[in-house]
């Protein structure tokens, strides 16, 4: 309860929230080897009886202390408003812990459960509760080892021998360390425990092992079978385990209901229609084998195939990995533009697809020869195919803007005033149709949005001081479209009296 107050949340929203509810989250983990340990099949009436009544216990023995601290500190802040409908449903846990079949436990099993949910109910009729929320069942996955907890959460062993793949490599033996003291329980000798252990260690599994009696094998069934055995829990009697401890969980339960790997989606399907009719509040599903790779295997060699596998996928993705090209529909909205370069007119058409973005190009070229134009059609192909296959707009004129050959001059466009080639005015243009004005801005489109306005008859200039050196040196470098690029380090140069020079190296285009 107090760790409301000391937790920190991740928005304002869950924090508001978390203060005004108080949630807590309590669950349990090695539920699996407390009832190998009782001598009772996961997949069993008594397993199910016995797991439900230990959840009950729990949630009762909380939601009773919740209403003891109440009375004290008072109750939740969202509870007077929810009073009714919270009792509706404490009352609603508490018939259900008096349905639970007290045939199938200790007496004083049941009783300790049906005095804690009536003791719960009558306090929390008094005082109210200090928490909304007081359980639900969460997978333990990391501290369940950290617990010495041979099967984590509400899961059954995975197998009495399994294999952990490393992330840093290699692989770790895993071995249920319950398993000698669950059959001193059951009465074998320490030569009979040994023998068996003995045969579990050699075989991995603990079928057709000596001395066991086969009425007892049920009580060793995991989630999955052995490499070389048969037997496992049946992925039903994972949905009835969960069915028969949930009424007694505020939230829901996170476990996997394993299914073999001949499982069918007909068989996924109707785990989750059975898993609704029997009122879970959550289901997750996996088929055995379904991932190349898994955490936990039943066998050495899996273990190292997976380990070696992911190397062998990723080089097999790599170099099968083939572009998609992705036409224009045979109908497709155009944009025509025309242009002049220093008195050579051309045109751009771009063909774009439903969303917007372009998928081709034509260029046309008034005054030019046949090779000339030949070349430009090619250009616009190539430029085409790349689009089409993918290459973002933004790498193509970041690469072709700026690029110098003639013809080149001044335009009639007042966004790209000087073009340095056609390539470059090509592709300008189309960042000013089609990109952000942040790319825009790094190929020097000129907006005319952005010019200042020019003042007004009889304004009145509200200062005469020197601009701001900052200033002038950015409009400078802006009105230098037509500049070189630095033949030291690349760097656009600025006009320096009849030369120009660069601000970056100081080099300069042969004036002093």
């Amino acid at each position: 309860e107090i760790l409301v107050d000391s937790s920190s949340y991740p928005t304002a929203a869950i924090d508001r929230t978390s203060h005004e509810y108080r949630p807590l989250g309590l669950g349990y983990a090695n539920l699996g080897v407390l009832l190998m340990d009782r001598g009772l099949p996961y997949d069993s009436d008594e397993g199910r009886a016995y797991a439900a009544a230990v959840t009950a216990l729990m949630h009762g023995e909380a939601y009773a202390q919740s209403a003891r601290i109440a009375s004290s500190m008072g109750p939740f802040a969202g509870y007077a408003r929810n009073a009714e409908p919270m009792l509706r449903v404490i009352d609603k846990h508490r018939k259900h812990a008096h349905m639970i079949d007290a045939a199938l436990l200790p007496k004083s099993m049941m009783d300790a459960v049906t005095d804690v949910w009536d003791e719960a109910y009558a306090l929390g009729a008094q005082y109210g509760y200090r928490n909304s929320q007081v359980t639900v069942l969460a997978p333990t996955g990391t501290i369940g080892f950290m617990m010495d907890c041979d099967t984590t959460g509400i899961e059954p062993d995975i197998a009495l021998v399994k294999y952990k793949k490393l992330v840093g490599g290699g692989v770790m033996k895993i071995v249920n360390q319950s398993v000698p003291a669950v059959l001193e329980k059951l009465g074998y000798t320490p030569i009979q425990v040994e023998e068996i252990l003995g045969y579990v260690d050699e075989q991995e599994m603990i079928e057709g092992a000596p001395h066991l009696k086969d009425e007892h094998l049920a009580i060793f069934d995991c989630a999955f079978p052995p490499r070389n055995g048969k037997r496992s829990i049946h992925w039903m009697g994972h949905i009835k385990m969960m069915a028969a401890v949930q009424p007694f969980i505020s939230g829901a339960i996170s476990k996997t209901v394993n299914m073999p790997t001949d499982a069918t989606p007909a068989d996924i399907q109707e785990a989750y229609i059975e898993g609704w009719k029997l009122g879970l509040k959550a289901i997750a599903v996996y088929r055995d084998g379904c991932k190349r790779s898994q955490p936990l295997t039943t066998s050495r060699e899996e273990a190292k195939e997976a380990e070696q596998e992911p190397a062998a996928v990723v080089a097999a993705a790599v170099s099968e990995a083939r572009p998609a090209r992705r036409k224009l529909p045979d109908e497709r909205h155009a944009i025509t533009h025309k242009f002049s370069i220093a008195g050579h007119e051309g045109y751009i058409t771009v063909g774009m697809y439903e969303d917007g973005k372009p998928g081709e190009i034509f260029l046309v070229m008034a005054k030019e020869g046949s090779t000339i134009s030949g070349l430009m059609d090619a250009f616009a192909t190539s430029i085409s195919l790349a689009l089409q296959y993918g290459v973002p707009l933004e790498t193509l004129v970041e690469k072709f803007s700026h690029v110098r050959f003639e013809p080149s001059g001044f335009t009639k466009n007042p966004e790209i005033p000087y073009a340095k080639s056609i390539t470059d005015y090509i592709f300008r243009w189309m960042a000013s149709k089609f990109l952000s004005q942040e790319h825009q801005a790094r190929v020097g489109i000129q907006r005319p949005d952005a010019v200042a306005p020019a003042e007004a008859p009889g304004a009145t200039r509200t200062s005469l001081s020197d601009p701001d050196p900052a200033a002038v040196s950015q409009s400078t470098f802006r009105a230098q479209s037509d500049a070189p690029a630095c033949h030291f380090c690349g760097s656009i140069m600025v006009r320096n009296g009849a030369c120009y020079k660069c601000t970056n190296c100081g080099s300069t285009s042969g004036c002093s």
